[in-house]
């Protein structure tokens, strides 16, 4: 799984890390940008792999097919 954190103060955001990485990096931006305020935001998690994803490749597959079989059909 991956994690990234948002700050509660401001739009920053860690990469999508594992939980202690990206959690550090919260911890991180906030002694530098907000001294002084407790860490904050909210996390969103990633149950599979965002660095590794085949994204929109297998749809494209799929219709590249389906056009080459109904042009196929047609004649």
């Amino acid at each position: 799984m991956a994690y990234r954190y948002w700050c509660g103060e401001c739009t920053a955001k860690t990469p999508w890390l594992d939980e202690s990485r990206a959690e550090q990096q919260q911890i991180d931006h906030y002694t530098r940008k907000h001294p002084g305020i407790a860490p904050g935001g909210h996390v969103e998690v990633h149950r599979g792999n965002p660095q590794g994803g085949l994204g929109c490749l297998p749809f494209l597959g799929i219709t590249i097919v389906l056009l080459v079989i109904a042009a196929s059909c047609r004649r």
